[in-house]
């Protein structure tokens, strides 16, 4: 016998079991190596990385790679969080992964240019109307509930609107992040849980708060502030696995137990390398020729083999550490330690730049001008390699040949271009006129000339064919005729 589908705090309480420690979910780094460490260290519910709906559906091999693999017990309970901007493909993909998961969660929070230019995540926030029937058709036809992440309007009033638009519709518990669309990277500053109180106090279905947490005191001062049910955590998860116990271990305990994982659930060694950077990233600005080895191995025991190179090393510093001593670079803990890294604001990452390379300073970027004379010192490695390979190329941006721009959308220009276009706009030209442009391959004229004068052959084809059975009919008749005057 089917049994009915949770809701709100009845689906928090009994399917979710009342989870206040939440792992995010986070493109290519929430995979099940890494909620399986995070479980182990008191993490009490795990998202699925985003999963893009429309590929979801159509791709056997994406299904099983992210959430179709080994079954494993241990990963519950689990929400599978999909971007989408239709409501029938969100439905489709959302039936497919419902059997895998406690509930489904639609990404209205991510901020990226890979969701604006794929339009989804929070570049959908303005289109309520949209939002509510994808959520409503969901809500109706799927075995599991519907929930929904998103990030805040500048306003609360039009949050809080926001908010009890989407309960509304169906969604049976909210995840809020205090940020708007607009502060990520360097502009991400501190996110407001004045917004996520006012969507506490405004809706009737479970909310977690996001953003702010660096500390399991974080997460016990948010709880507290906004009322929220529970809290999910994504950078602080990232650089310290056991957050949520309260624990800032080695960093080497947390890269060994997550390998070991890693060795009996594989993931791709990008995830691996990935997480390792974050995990060592506080180390690696100090011992920064094994950054370079961890960039470069390409097995998963040459990551392991480097993780205990910067094993050796940090036990070395403790070992001839000092009684006392501060840590370096105004961390609260030792580099090895597992700790927050604090994003730094528009100009503490000018500040770098000009720092980079002072001693007991963080790494700092470059500065984008250190490149504009071409000095291989100073470039990228990526160009350095390109210079390797070319010792004559060029990186002077004076010495870049100057390209003519397409008459309508400033690209650079075809040179042999018949109409002065670049290809798209050529493309579509050609294509409305029925014109040929065989500087960009384009012969629309041509083909369309070949196919009258084909048609034109097959209808001489037809009109030979039907007069020569015309003949061989006369020719029966004349024959039967003259038979039968003989008869």
């Amino acid at each position: 016998m089917k049994m009915p589908k949770l809701k709100g705090f009845e689906f928090w309480r009994n399917t979710l079991r009342g989870a206040r420690y939440v792992v995010a979910p986070m493109v290519d780094q929430s995979e099940l190596a890494w909620r399986l460490l995070s479980r182990r260290h008191g993490a009490q519910l795990c998202y699925t990385p985003m999963l893009h709906a429309q590929v979801f559906v159509r791709d056997a091999n994406y299904r099983k790679e992210n959430l179709y693999c080994e079954v494993c017990p241990e990963d519950r309970p689990l929400i599978v969080q999909f971007c989408a901007n239709d409501p029938e493909v969100f439905v489709q993909a959302a039936l497919l992964a419902q059997d895998y998961c406690d509930a489904v969660d639609l990404n209205l929070g991510c901020p990226q240019m890979i969701a604006k230019r794929g339009h989804y995540g929070a570049f959908l926030q303005e289109e309520w109307d949209l939002l509510q029937r994808m959520i409503a058709l969901a809500n109706e036809k799927l075995s599991v509930p519907i929930t929904c992440k998103i990030r805040v309007f500048p306003e609360i009033a039009k949050t809080v609107k926001y908010a009890q638009l989407l309960e509304k519709a169906g969604c049976q518990l909210l995840t809020v992040h205090g940020r708007t669309k607009e502060q990520k990277g360097p502009l991400a500053g501190v996110a407001s849980w004045e917004h996520i109180q006012a969507v506490r106090k405004a809706v009737n279905i479970p909310v977690f708060a996001n953003g702010n947490i660096q500390y399991l005191s974080d997460v016990e001062q948010c709880i507290q502030k906004t009322g929220a049910h529970g809290v999910m955590s994504a950078e602080g998860n990232l650089h310290n696995p056991a957050l949520f116990e309260g624990r800032n271990p080695v960093v080497w305990e947390m890269a060994e137990e997550y390998l070991e994982i890693v060795q009996q659930y594989p993931c791709p060694l990008s995830y691996v390398r990935a997480h390792l950077f974050k995990l060592w990233h506080h180390t690696l600005q100090v011992h920064q020729q094994l950054r370079d080895e961890l960039a470069k191995v390409k097995t998963l025991e040459g990551l392991v083999a480097v993780n205990k190179q910067l094993k050796l090393h940090c036990q070395k510093e403790i070992a001839n550490l000092k009684e006392e001593e501060k840590p370096k670079g105004g961390l609260p803990f030792s580099h090895w330690i597992c700790q927050p890294y604090v994003r730094p604001g528009p100009k503490e990452t000018c500040k770098e730049n000009g720092t980079a390379g002072v001693e007991g300073s963080n790494r700092g970027k470059r500065a984008l001008e250190d490149e504009d004379d071409g000095n291989s010192d100073s470039l990228s490695k990526n160009k350095q390699k390109k210079k390797l390979r070319n010792p004559n190329k060029s990186f002077d941006p004076s010495l870049k040949p100057k390209y003519a721009k397409c008459d309508q959308c400033g690209n650079p220009k075809g040179n042999k271009c018949v109409f002065n276009l670049c290809r798209g706009c050529c493309k579509k030209r050609a294509f409305r006129e029925t014109a040929d442009c065989p500087g960009h391959g384009l012969l629309f004229k041509t083909k369309y000339e070949k196919s009258l004068l084909w048609k034109s052959s097959q209808s001489n084809l037809l009109n030979i064919e039907m007069t020569a059975q015309k003949g061989e009919v006369e020719e029966t008749i004349l024959l039967k005729e003259a038979i039968d005057g003989v008869a």
